[in-house]
């Protein structure tokens, strides 16, 4: 997420980022921050008619993506390729960790995912793990991005057994709020292309027919969006309002792991989410080093509502998953099993109610 280089309006470009940076209450500008301000400069240069500096803003742009796209896929691939035993154990964590939320049975509320990283590691984890994820996406070969949910779900028709469809377990929604290194931008659509995990490059992937010659600039990173829209914004607009819709509801919690709180307009959902009493917010982040947690913490004026679990102990992912969450459990059978144990090794039997005949009188605080 460091800044990237560009020759032209380099110097505008930097101050402008490094002004939205600070407004949002960020030290630093960030490739975001550089993207918003380039592509407004872009979208200015071309109503001022001055085609030329246009084109050569728009070069540098794709060449900018071009190799962030890489560093995007280099972090993959070292995931991919790393020391087996390592590998293994990551991804056994990362699975574990999934399941511990996702683990509920299809009568429950859905599990929402929502992260703003690129990369696909959610959806690798997701995979391994057998976890189906709804997103907006549909279709197989070139899954084409869809403006109506409808509220799609999995369901299945249990064998021997006539009515109602039932709700298929392990299915959970999920909504990447920025974008994604393999989604891009084409005859007016948002289209995943068949990108493997680990790629060296995403440039041959673009060269398939019906991409329309896209290039790197036309990768839906966050803010990168489609210029032929009648909204800058799009898709990102559906994105957070499917956070909106799934967390500023009674009884919701939301659980951030690794967010620094630097992105203002997922912060202005939570602070949204508190003002209803019976949501809570927990936090789980390994440091916060530019105080931007605690800030928020006291900004949003709700303590009771927030529960913060900060340190490299607490947000260490294997740590986490060994001893802090809820192991993955999706059948009655195991909770009735753990009950029955509990009932039998872990509490004493509740005291007998005292015998009387009819006339007796007892003592109510002896009684409790």
């Amino acid at each position: 997420m460091g800044e990237i280089s560009l020759a032209a309006y380099a110097t505008e470009i930097k101050q402008a980022a490094q002004s939205a940076a600070q407004k949002s209450g960020r030290q630093q500008g960030n490739l975001e921050d550089q993207l918003r301000a380039a592509n407004e400069l872009q979208r200015g240069l071309e109503i001022l008619g001055k085609s030329v500096e246009a084109k050569t803003l728009t070069a540098e742009l794709t060449n900018a993506l071009e190799v962030f796209s890489k560093s995007i896929l280099q972090s993959e691939a070292g995931i991919a390729n790393g020391f087996e035993p390592d590998r293994e154990a990551a991804f056994n964590a990362l699975v574990t960790f999934l399941m511990s939320f996702a683990s509920r049975t299809g009568v429950r509320d859905r599990l929402n995912i929502f992260t703003t990283n690129y990369d696909r590691l959610v959806e690798a984890g997701a995979e391994l793990a057998g976890l189906h994820l709804l997103d907006r996406f549909l279709g197989n070969l070139m899954p084409i991005f869809r403006s109506s949910r409808l509220d799609l779900d999995m369901h299945y028709n249990p064998p021997g057994i006539r009515g109602e469809p039932r709700y298929l377990e392990g299915v959970a929604r999920f909504t990447k709020l920025h974008g994604s290194v393999d989604w891009v931008q084409t005859d007016g659509d948002i289209r995943r292309i068949g990108l493997p995990f680990g790629a060296d490059d995403v440039g041959p992937y673009l060269k398939a027919p019906g991409l329309s010659g896209a290039s790197a600039h036309k990768l839906m990173i966050y803010p990168n969006a489609a210029k032929d829209r009648e909204t800058s914004d799009y898709p990102y607009v559906e994105l957070f309002r499917d956070l909106a819709a799934a967390v500023c509801r009674p009884n919701s919690t939301l659980i951030t792991y690794g967010y620094s709180f630097g992105d203002e307009h997922i912060n202005r959902v939570i602070r949204d989410m508190l003002t209803i009493p019976s949501t809570h917010l927990v936090v789980i982040s390994r440091d916060d080093p530019l105080g931007r947690i605690l800030q928020t913490y006291k900004d949003m004026g709700r303590p009771s509502q927030i529960s913060l679990m900060i340190g490299p102990v607490l947000a260490d992912l294997q740590t986490l998953t060994e001893r802090f969450l809820p192991k993955a459990a999706i059948d009655k059978t195991t909770f009735r099993m753990s009950e029955l144990l509990k009932q039998r090794f872990g509490t004493a039997p509740p005291p007998s109610p005292p015998v009387g005949k009819a006339g007796d009188e007892f003592d109510l605080e002896s009684l409790a």
